[in-house]
């Protein structure tokens, strides 16, 4: 016992060792920046204050966001989706698993949960004991269950998830234009150390190293930074772009893309003023998200009846209805099992069709 707690111990301490060594990089950085670039190589004085200003201004926003993406502690599902004492009693000592997954069915009836497994389950967390929320997935490094999981990022020891997913993204933003920024204002001096025209030795060589380091990181940083714009404008997670989520009608990588005006808002919500700040803006709670409609059949909407209030339509005396927008819309409702059909026509009008599904 007192040997695994020291493996744990000591696990716990080298999983800070990548944050330590970027710590490192950007404290030396700071220093070779300011001191040997602004204060002893740059002979203009207005030169220095600029360069100076715009610094710390990145720098103060990258380190503001890296802090908060490793000290945002990453959501739980709350406690609704855990077992009761009762339902974790029954479920355990029930061996055969059809009646397993009928009692995790009842639970997720009271659920908003529309997500399943690939066998078509309810997505349940056996190390958590509680029904997985949608886009929810247990992280064996954190140990919980963490809605709207991303990833498990070495770099800040941290789960990246719902609560710091915004974060995340502009760390990297950030990052990509502290190492822009450093690689742009310094080239002039290291061409000028290259050739001999400063001849300053310990200078040159903070010099020489901080535009490497800068242009190195730049470029991975791209990549990366690129990558989840477009998991963002997909709305997908990482772990989603990997394996599609499943539905009841099957996977669907586009499940819960609505649009990228939508999907940029429910990343980083729907003030703008917020957006380049690393406060807390994003849209819901990280336990439900919107689905995507579609007119497909093999792609349906999965949504409730109550979304058709939503979605502006309302009923007439003669059994027509009027739509905001002239559409064609099919959607599947999950917990009645039934077949909405709804057909546009010139006049703006339409006639609404259920039709029950055989179980």
């Amino acid at each position: 016992m007192a040997l695994s707690r020291g493996l744990r111990c000591c696990q716990r301490a080298f999983a800070w060792l990548p944050v330590l060594i970027i710590a490192l990089v950007v404290l030396w950085s700071y220093y070779a920046y300011v001191c040997e670039l602004c204060l002893v190589t740059l002979s203009n004085p207005v030169e220095k204050v600029a360069y100076l200003i715009i610094f710390h201004i990145l720098f103060v926003l990258f380190v503001w966001t890296y802090w908060k993406s490793i000290f945002t502690l990453p959501v739980q599902p709350g406690k609704k989706y855990h077992m009761s004492y009762a339902d974790k009693e029954r479920y355990e000592n029930e061996e055969r698993p059809e009646v397993q997954r009928q009692i995790l069915a009842e639970m997720a009836r009271k659920l908003p949960v529309y997500t399943r497994t690939g066998n078509g389950g309810i997505r349940f967390c056996d190390r958590c004991q509680l029904i997985k929320p949608d886009r929810c997935h247990h992280c064996s490094v954190c140990a919980i269950c963490v809605l709207k999981m991303d990833h498990h990022c070495p770099w800040v020891n941290n789960c990246i998830g719902f609560s710091n997913y915004k974060f995340f993204l502009l760390f990297l933003a950030y990052s990509l234009l502290y190492c822009l920024y450093i690689a742009a204002t310094v080239f002039k001096y290291f061409i000028k150390y290259w050739t001999g025209e400063l001849t300053n030795g310990r200078s040159k060589f903070h010099v020489l190293f901080l535009l490497f380091v800068a242009i190195m990181f730049f470029v991975s940083l791209m990549f990366l930074f690129g990558y989840h714009c477009w998991l963002v404008s997909r709305n997908r997670s990482t772990l989603e772009a990997f394996s599609a989520p499943v539905f009841q009608n099957g996977p669907d990588k586009n499940g819960f893309n609505l649009g990228f005006v939508k999907n940029l808002q429910q990343v980083f919500g729907e003030e703008k003023k917020l957006w380049l700040l690393p406060v807390a803006s994003s849209q819901g709670d990280g336990h439900f998200f919107p689905m995507r409609a579609l007119c497909e059949a093999q792609n349906p909407l999965l949504a409730n009846e109550e979304q058709w209030e939503d979605d502006g339509i309302d009923e007439e005396p003669h059994g027509k209805v009027t739509l905001k927008e002239i559409s064609c819309v099919l959607t599947y409702n999950l917990l009645t099992s039934n077949y909405f059909v709804l057909f546009s026509v010139d006049s703006g009008e339409a006639s609404s069709l259920a039709i029950e599904r055989e179980t």
